[in-house]
């Protein structure tokens, strides 16, 4: 199965080469890395073009932001299966993408665990997001998995569509809601690290940031599931959160 990664950079010369190196240093040999730059002013593309050559298509223009990019880039994915890895995030181990491949023979949508780092070269893990099976009532129970490790079939993609533009820091939430709930697609949890995730990402980086997701989260709910003004999950899902701090210094699966 041949896999398409999705990454979006802007500015990210500190960071995107762990990025690289733990894409190209995967086992899986049917795979394809598609970098959407924004049109970077430091070295971030220089980096990108240095690592040139087979499975690597490289785009760098202006663009509307983090969703309009994966637009851009969903368009460009040639793989049987699409997920994204950010440009300051690393796949945990060699042995991701095939294990992705391998689970999503039986499944349409897979998701695993994700470990927050503080950086790529100590690896010390300041929060632990572990991945659970669907429970009844999905989005509405404030369960969600980890963008970072979702990945789908084509048609998945193809069904769900685009990101949408209007939401600013939780439309991975909204696409990955609408994956979820409203098609049927079978969904696989793997108990395994996928991703090693830099801490300070758009919608974790401070107190505004995680209350503009959960209001951006809870527009989608109502839009998509019918909740009312406020719902359940809007309490449920920041609090699952606080059990991923308290795994800190839990030891990490296979």
């Amino acid at each position: 199965m041949k896999i398409s990664v999705l990454t979006v950079c802007w500015n990210s010369a500190a960071t995107i080469r762990h990025t690289l190196d733990s894409f190209f240093a995967q086992n899986h040999q049917d795979k394809e890395l598609v970098v959407v730059d924004g049109a970077s002013t430091d070295e971030t593309l220089a980096i990108v073009r240095s690592y040139a050559g087979q499975g690597l298509q490289i785009i760098s223009e202006p663009d509307r932001g983090m969703y309009d990019a994966l637009n851009k880039g969903l368009a460009l994915c040639t793989g049987e299966a699409i997920g994204a890895l950010n440009a300051d995030d690393a796949f945990h181990d060699r042995s991701v993408l095939g294990k992705i491949s391998a689970t999503l023979a039986d499944a349409d949508i897979v998701h695993g665990h994700l470990d927050f780092v503080d950086n790529h070269d100590s690896k010390r893990v300041v929060r632990r997001w572990r991945a659970e099976p669907r429970p009844r009532n999905g989005f509405r129970s404030g369960w969600m998995p980890a963008h970072p490790t979702f990945y789908v079939r084509r048609a998945v993609a193809e069904k769900v569509g685009s990101f949408d533009l209007a939401l600013k820091v939780s439309s991975d939430y909204d696409w990955m809601l609408r994956a979820v709930e409203l098609h049927g697609f079978r969904v696989a949890t793997m108990d395994q690290v996928l991703v090693d995730m830099m801490v300070g990402g758009a919608s974790t980086r401070s107190l505004r940031s995680h209350i503009g997701h959960n209001l951006e989260a809870l527009r989608s709910r109502r839009r998509w599931l019918g909740s009312g003004f406020l719902d359940y999950a809007l309490v449920a899902k920041p609090a699952r959160k606080v059990r991923q701090f308290l795994l800190r210094g839990s030891k990490s699966p296979a």
